[in-house]
């Protein structure tokens, strides 16, 4: 049966139909621009990741690793009570290091945000937070030493003024000083996915709410935290993922009197157990995607930064 042509109204142009040809070189074209970032996610993330994977069911001795399939590694891991308290010490550090750095990062986002008119001192005083980074992690963790021990530039100021008749010793090679350092590590972390989210509400809703009558502790509870909690998310995200697998600032801050997953990791792969490591990499990476899960179903991330239809500059 031929089909029946039908004309297009008066000032409507009848809709082009692509020739398959044309959908195909289109469909090309997408996948080879995609392809250099592909293979540079399945060479540097996929593969690593199965690799490790792979091997965690590898048996070892001294000197070797033995591509036997076995769950011994994960056996051990599983059921040591040791490996057990070593996780659980890891993740107080992490909610201790996540409290402290939102309550911080939370602060100082919120003074930017609110109480620095300027858009040019904002981005001064942003860029200023940015100082520590211009060095490495490593040397900014040894920096508290001789700022924290027992001789320390701290003690002898509290010595001096009389608040203390003799030097603390917690201060250095401790828990405390491990979350100190993490804290001082991470902030920056927690503090510009804040700032950005507080950077995108609408003063006009302060506005509204304070000539309702809202105090500045409703406004802050009603208003400006529940509007940035995807940077909170966000920031968690980062700050929790940083944490779990730092191993370095534990080891120094320490003085190898705490553990943590990561450093057991280090510990392993220093005895050339690289199966063992790689069944502890996988259960960690396991419990950081989990919690990750969490966070991301709290807080639906991928909606709240999608820009509003018909929405103001604010709001995208």
């Amino acid at each position: 049966m031929s089909s029946i042509p039908v004309a297009a109204p008066d000032g409507v142009r009848p809709a082009a139909v692509a020739s398959p040809g044309r959908l195909s070189w289109a469909g090309a074209a997408a996948y080879l621009q995609a392809a250099p970032l592909s293979l540079v996610f399945i060479c540097f993330l996929v593969f690593p990741v199965a690799a490790t994977i792979v091997v965690s069911f590898f048996d070892y001795d001294s000197v070797r690793i033995i591509p036997t399939f076995t769950l011994e590694n994960y056996r051990e891991l599983l059921f040591s009570r040791v490996a057990w308290d070593t996780y659980l010490n890891t993740f107080r550090f992490a909610v201790l290091t996540w409290a402290l750095t939102l309550l911080i990062g939370f602060t100082l986002s919120y003074f930017l945000a609110f109480h620095i008119r300027s858009a040019v001192w904002q981005i001064a005083l942003s860029l200023l937070c940015t100082v520590p980074f211009w060095t490495s992690n490593v040397i900014r963790t040894i920096s508290w030493i001789p700022f924290l021990g027992r001789n320390g530039l701290l003690n002898m100021v509290l010595l001096k003024v009389g608040l203390i008749h003799q030097p603390l010793e917690f201060l250095l090679f401790s828990d405390f000083a491990v979350v100190l350092a993490l804290v001082h590590l991470n902030t920056f972390f927690m503090m510009v996915p804040i700032f950005n989210s507080m950077m995108r509400i609408d003063r006009s809703l302060i506005e509204a709410a304070r000539d309702a009558g809202a105090s500045g502790a409703q406004i802050l509870w009603n208003v400006v935290i529940p509007l940035s909690k995807t940077g909170i998310a966000i920031g968690s995200i980062f700050v929790v993922s940083l944490v779990m697998g730092d191993f370095v600032t534990v080891r120094v801050m320490s003085g190898g009197q705490s553990a943590s997953v990561g450093l057991m990791m280090a510990n392993s792969i220093g005895l050339l157990q690289y199966p063992a490591a790689a069944a502890n990499a996988v259960l960690l990476l396991v419990l950081v995607l989990a919690l990750i899960a969490v966070i991301v179903r709290t807080v639906d991330i991928r909606r709240e930064l999608a820009p509003k239809a018909g929405g103001s500059g604010s709001d995208a």
